[in-house]
């Protein structure tokens, strides 16, 4: 579907030129949130939800209704409360949570109402942690009685992301919200007034899940021919009943109800007997393409109330591509829809279609006029049975109220929107768009006639959130933005940013003008005098008339001239700064302009997306003077210079220096390092010490060695003694072919096995403290083959004791001292006996 909704966008895109209707306008500023400049922001320490506004232009002040908390900030600067706020917390959170809802996010009060009541007081209703309350704020000192609360069922919706409208005239209330705590009652209600409380009838063909976005009073009454009355129109969209409207789940809603409707005698008692509702399509219809989803609706009222016009957002997702788009009806087009056929819902087919039948007299869903009064049908308590019975079954009217879009964006999701006329040096006046998007920017645009053109889009936060509220204050020239976290004050104009003659003119902003007398440019409602110059519609530049010096713009940055060394065959990428989204740059190389090659590999073009003029590959033939000009509307803004030399390889430069009063901290670290390299090497030191003393401690451990290790006299010849075999010793062999000895007469020492020899051999009796007698009779017996880990043991007898040597990977032990049965012990074997378990010198040496 993604892929789908991206392709049928760009096939819409290509509509748009046939239709000369711009699918993308691109604003021609934009301005990031660390460029704002003159911007005013109120927030409070844990509130949020800063979405209900309310403008007091006559006492200077705005109304803030937040998450708990109302305030009251100087309309001039809001950054300043002018009252202290008013807490307003909701006390029944925890049968709120008991309900299923959320503690952390759901069960709140939150302010989804506040308008002025009369010169003294205000009414505010909030959501009340599902429990919607209402009650008075006296404006005088801001205070509110927190202990005289009214039930705010039908007031204000019970779930704060529920859609919710309301209006409070001549001290009555109309509100459009969901009327129970499972949000399945929508209703239209009248309350507070003189008159009775009125509302819409529970039926699917009235209202069917309908999310109220919008609603407005229209003084229709004023200078009417036909003695009509007042009406208040409410904008919503909803689900369709049955197949209606080609099989379209939502469609986009106009409703109204007449301000002196008093409901009927016995049929639609305390019921609106005028309610009525038209489709508004907001749609291109040689194309097919319809916006269903209604988000936003503003009401720009004039002298003359049949100047009024509604200006609505309508929204749709084609795949995964949001499209936005802002379509503007007239208030004479709507009530021609109300005052055409009807429609009837067919329960057999499940659809709506034309009634073709007779309506009732009086009209079923007009309001009381003169001919009405003429007739005796003075209220609405009087109208005829036929006619109400027909009001509640054909509440649909047959016709649509229609038009194309203004505006058309994609990729944006448009949430809010205002809308100001002003009154340019033409003699002409032009509405001005202000939009809010769901990222937090804001959208400035002017219409003119069937075009719109967008002046320029503003972040308004660091992070982003969506654009909860849009109030006007014509007083303070200032539009005052309501989000989750904060309230903005942004100017309706920023002149400032335009810097030369013609970028002040392509702004095409009618809030500004240039004064030639002051070289800028600079507000229109602050400034008077022929020396103003504007021109919103381009005429001066569409005839040509429009001449302007190619100077540069006035900007430190752009008045020096750059110098870039490049090495041959290498890439030169050189930024030009565009003075406008929708400019376009021209390059001089050498005063002579340079022909761009597009996409190529090779040659010359702009990259849109670096903003720079891209050379692959230079050569000495591109060193030379490169001048960027920025073009819009045929004018050219010198933006940039550069001086291009090219090299044969990456030059090498050698410099000299002065010293660099920061080399001080440089020092200063290596110091530091060496003196905590010299602390580890004394910790070395020290640790090397304490080693080398336990070492000698356990040195003093081995006294034994000095007198177990004897050395091994051997004759320089081999003796002529044949060695002892065993019985069936199958190693005999081994030793028949062999030598003994080295021809230095040191023992052969081989790799094997051998057990001590049980023999026994008469010696003389050893003196302790004297070496031993070499043996008489070397047996060296029953040997097996080993890897370099096997052992030998040597059998030493001497004083009819047997000493046993075994070798380990060249390491020697002695294994056991063993004394004859039946002799007397000698001391030397107690000695021996003692430390046989202390190791021997190790090596080859023949010692034992």
């Amino acid at each position: 579907m993604g892929g789908v909704g991206v392709l049928l966008t760009w096939v819409l895109i290509g509509w748009g030129e046939v239709t000369c209707l711009d699918w993308d306008p691109v604003p021609r500023k934009t301005v990031k949130h660390s460029g704002l400049h003159g911007v005013r922001r109120f927030w409070a320490d844990g509130v949020w939800n800063y979405s209900t506004l309310m403008l007091a232009e006559g006492a200077g002040l705005l109304y803030v209704g937040a998450r708990e908390a109302l305030f009251a900030l100087d309309l001039s600067d809001i950054t300043r409360e002018v009252k202290p706020s008013i807490k307003w917390p909701a006390l029944k959170k925890s049968e709120c949570a008991q309900k299923g809802k959320n503690n952390q996010t759901e069960c709140f009060n939150y302010i989804r109402f506040l308008q002025s009541y009369n010169r003294t007081h205000l009414y505010t209703c909030g959501t009340y942690a599902f429990q919607p309350k209402c009650t008075y704020i006296d404006s005088t000192d801001f205070s509110l009685d927190s202990t005289a609360l009214e039930d705010g069922k039908g007031k204000c919706p019970f779930d704060p992301v529920k859609g919710h409208t309301g209006l409070i005239v001549d001290k009555e209330l109309y509100s459009a919200t969901l009327n129970n705590f499972l949000g399945t009652e929508p209703v239209i209600l009248r309350n507070l007034g003189q008159h009775y409380s009125m509302k819409t009838e529970y039926l699917p063909t009235w209202l069917n899940e309908p999310d109220f976005v919008g609603s407005s009073f229209v003084r229709e009454s004023s200078g009417s021919e036909i003695g009509d009355d007042d009406k208040i129109y409410f904008f919503f969209s909803e689900r369709t009943v049955g197949l209606d409207c080609e099989n379209e789940l939502t469609v986009s809603r106009v409703a109204r109800v007449c301000k002196g409707d008093v409901g009927g005698a016995r049929t639609l008692q305390k019921k609106w007997t005028s309610f009525q509702k038209a489709r508004l399509v907001c749609s291109l219809p040689e194309r097919h393409v319809t916006f269903n989803t209604l988000r936003a609706v503003y009401t720009l009222t004039a002298a003359d109330w049949r100047n009024t016009a509604f200006y609505a957002i309508f929204h749709a997702q084609w795949g995964d591509v949001d499209v936005s788009a802002v379509c503007q009806y007239q208030i004479g087009d709507v009530q021609r829809v109300f005052d055409g056929p009807f429609k009837e819902y067919r329960e057999a087919a499940q659809k709506w279609g034309r009634y073709s039948g007779q309506v009732p007299t009086p009209r079923p869903g007009s309001c009381i006029t003169r001919w009405h009064r003429e007739n005796g049908y003075n209220s609405s308590l009087l109208l005829p049975d036929a006619t109400l019975n027909f009001a509640k079954r054909h509440p649909l009217m047959d016709e649509r109220a229609q038009a194309r879009p203004l505006l058309l964006k994609k990729g944006v999701n448009f949430t809010q929107l205002a809308v100001d006329r002003v009154a340019a040096l033409d003699q002409r006046r032009y509405n001005v768009l202000f939009i809010g998007t769901a990222e937090g920017w804001l959208y400035k645009a002017v219409s003119l006639g069937s075009d719109v053109h967008v002046i320029e889009e503003v972040q308004l936060f660091d992070t982003p959130q969506p654009v909860e509220s849009l109030i006007i204050s014509h007083k303070e020239k200032s539009l005052y933005v309501g989000s989750r976290s904060q309230v903005v004050q942004v100017p309706l104009a920023n002149c400032g940013r335009y810097s030369s003659l013609p970028d002040c003119l392509l702004s095409r902003d009618p809030y500004c003008a240039w004064d030639n007398e002051k070289r800028a440019c600079v507000r229109t409602d602050q400034h008077h005098g022929p020396s103003l110059k504007q021109d919103i519609m381009l005429e001066s530049f569409i005839r040509g008339r429009a001449k302007f010096d190619s100077s540069p713009i006035p900007s430190p940055e752009h008045s020096r001239t750059g110098n870039v060394t490049v090495v041959v065959g290498s890439d030169l990428v050189l930024p030009c700064q565009l003075v406008s989204n929708v400019a376009h740059a021209v390059w001089l190389f050498n005063d002579r302009e340079l022909v761009m090659g597009g996409g190529d590999d090779f040659g010359v073009r702009f990259d849109p997306a670096l903003r720079a003029l891209v050379i692959r590959g230079v050569g000495p033939a591109q060193a030379g003077r490169y001048v960027c000009f920025s073009e819009e509307q045929g004018v050219k803004f010198l933006t940039e210079r550069y001086q291009v030399a090219v090299v044969a390889s990456a030059p090498v430069f050698m410099e000299a220096r002065a010293p660099d009063g920061g080399m001080g901290l440089f020092w200063v670290l290596v110091i530091t390092l060496g003196a905590a390299c010299l602390f580890l090497l004394g910790v070395a030191l020290y640790l090397r010490r304490r080693l080398k003393l336990t070492l000698g401690k356990s040195a003093e451990m081995k006294p034994l060695e000095s007198t177990l290790v004897y050395p091994i006299s051997l004759p320089k010849e081999p003796p002529n003694f044949i060695p002892s075999k065993m019985a069936g010793d199958p190693d005999d062999k081994f030793w028949e072919t062999g030598n003994f000895y080295y021809s230095d007469g040191s023992l052969k020492i081989v790799p094997g096995h051998a057990l001590c020899s049980s023999a026994s051999s008469s010696s003389p009796s050893a003196i302790p403290g004297q070496p031993l007698h070499s043996p008489s009779r070397l047996s060296l017996g029953n040997i097996r083959g080993s890897g370099s880990n096997g052992y030998i043991r040597l059998n030493l007898g001497s004083a009819g004791t047997d000493l046993c040597c075994e070798f380990y990977g060249g390491t020697q032990r002695t294994v056991g001292l063993q004394s004859r049965q039946g002799e007397n012990p000698d001391p030397l074997k107690d000695e021996t006996r003692r430390r046989q378990s202390l190791p021997l010198v190790s090596g080859c040496e023949m010692t034992c």
